[in-house]
């Protein structure tokens, strides 16, 4: 028989992933401390030469984000401030996300970390990601075998035997 050792957050936040799954998409509040209140929505593009990622950040200053690029991955996090109004009576009904955020995004592709281009306009984050040459010039052949049920893929990187 073997020990299985119980860990009440992690149970927790598996229950709470479920009831966000039934219940919406609650999934970007993080109720267990860690600070982080919202994530912002991407949304990553495919080119010969780049990969495009557009974050949506509404009403965030670009003083307020920390970009941080690895070959592997982008982290964008940062603060949307609550501005308090001299109207001292308060809303009614609120939407608006605000507090620390957090986004890392895995990328499909190896990029040159080294060239990233980043633009911010009405709102929305632009990162211009280059994709390293030998993503950009792989290329794989398919060949038929004299039996046509036998399909021969050759690497061009790689002898072939």
């Amino acid at each position: 028989m073997s020990i299985v050792h119980f860990s009440p957050f992690t149970e927790m936040e598996t229950l709470r992933r479920q009831f966000d799954r039934m219940l919406g998409d609650f999934s970007n509040v993080n109720v267990f401390g860690d600070g982080i209140a919202w994530q912002p929505a991407v949304e990553l593009l495919n080119t010969k030469e780049a990969l495009i990622l557009k974050v949506l950040l509404p009403g965030i200053d670009p003083k307020n984000l920390d970009i941080s690029v690895t070959r592997e991955s982008v982290k964008i996090a940062g603060e949307k401030r609550y501005e308090k109004t001299a109207d001292e009576d308060g809303y009614f009904h609120s939407e608006f996300s605000y507090g620390k955020f957090e986004r890392t995004m895995g990328l499909p592709v190896p990029i040159q970390n080294g060239k990233v281009e980043a633009n911010y306009k009405d709102g929305v984050l632009i990162l211009t990601l280059p994709k390293i040459e030998e993503e950009i010039n792989r290329v794989v052949k398919v060949n038929l075998g004299e039996d046509s049920s036998e399909v021969k893929i050759i690497n061009p990187e790689t002898p072939e035997a």
